[in-house]
């Protein structure tokens, strides 16, 4: 995409298109607190929390980028009251079976994926779940992630259950398997291969920690934290985070060719 190409928005806010990141990563924190302090319920925060995913998916392929993974919801989420963690559940399985919002990525070659543990999920969201990806499936101008039931330690460790299988089938030996390999058997891996890993990292509600989300993808990403909750972030707030992750220098660990002598 050349600059030319980028919405009028973006120009003006400076915002190059080269420099766009590929894979954005949400934890959408802040939804419950917004309705605390309004006085309104949880379930009419996570509403919120809902419409301002879509416009982020919206803005997302508007702009370039190529995919998003959002925390919707942890697997120590869990513990939360039956109540709310129902609530979450049922509004994920609504609106991946809502069918306008399904023909709206027919259109826009938007892709769904779920990742997560699936026995977590109600049989019903396993169902829609597998309905919504098939649906999806031939679309590949823009990934959307949808992590629930999920943890980075729980993606580690079943990466590790797969490679231990093989090794105990004689298909592999132990000795072989590297970083490469068992990146490769990341849940993000099966969905999106050589994006895998996110370029931008953004967490709403002034929280300043990963919240065991994509450890192992995060390695080298560039976090971003707003103090806006998230049914707040907006446009401007996306803008804000794309500026200042294009404002940064990306080494991965190595050194500038002018320092290398230092």
């Amino acid at each position: 995409m050349a600059d030319n190409d980028l919405p009028q928005a973006l120009v003006q806010s400076g915002l190059r298109a080269e420099l766009m990141p590929q894979h954005v990563a949400f934890v959408m924190d802040g939804s419950r607190r917004w309705a605390q302090a309004r006085g309104l319920t949880t379930k009419v925060g996570y509403m919120a929390g809902t419409r301002a995913l879509e416009k982020i998916v919206e803005l997302s392929v508007a702009w370039g980028i190529r995919a998003i993974t959002v925390f919707v919801f942890s697997q120590e989420n869990f513990r939360r009251p039956e109540e709310e963690v129902d609530c979450v559940m049922e509004l994920i399985e609504l609106a991946i079976r809502d069918p306008d919002r399904m023909e709206s990525y027919a259109r826009e070659g938007i892709r769904v994926h779920v990742i997560g543990d699936p026995s977590t999920w109600p049989a019903s969201l396993q169902e829609a779940v597998r309905e919504a990806e098939e649906m999806t499936r031939d679309n590949s101008r823009f990934h959307l992630i949808l992590a629930t039931g999920y943890s980075g330690r729980w993606d580690i460790v079943q990466a590790c259950r797969e490679l231990a299988g093989k090794v105990q089938d004689k298909r592999l030996n132990p000795e072989d398997i590297d970083e490469e390999m068992l990146a490769g058997h990341l849940s993000t891996n099966d969905v999106l291969g050589e994006l895998a890993c996110p370029d931008l990292l953004i967490r709403t509600s002034g929280e300043l920690r990963l919240s065991n989300f994509l450890l192992w993808q995060s390695a080298y990403t560039e976090l971003y934290f707003s103090n806006k909750m998230w049914p707040d972030f907006g446009e401007e707030e996306y803008i804000q985070a794309l500026k200042d992750f294009q404002s940064r220098e990306r080494r991965f660990g190595q050194r500038k060719p002018s320092q290398a002598s230092n």
